[in-house]
């Protein structure tokens, strides 16, 4: 979607999508997301979620407040 587009762009940042987890992405794959942030392939994509150990199928409504928190912190590095 529309999202992904914005990601890519730098529009909207992923660090305050996974903190705010709009309704309309609660659905949405981590991971998808992830790849959609420039310079993220599958391999730095994989990498950062098994730090933050999130399964790579998770999706953005399904995260613990510790995975949240720690994805967000990440992301912001």
């Amino acid at each position: 979607g529309h999202v992904k587009q914005e990601l890519k762009q730098g529009v909207v940042q992923l660090a305050s999508l996974v903190a705010e987890c709009p309704s309309c992405l609660e659905s949405a794959k981590v991971y998808d997301l992830l790849r959609a942030v420039p310079g993220y392939g599958p391999v730095k994509a994989n990498k950062l979620l098994s730090a933050c150990r999130i399964s790579p199928i998770k999706t953005l409504a399904g995260l613990t407040a510790r995975q949240r928190r720690e994805l967000t912190q990440a992301l912001e590095r």
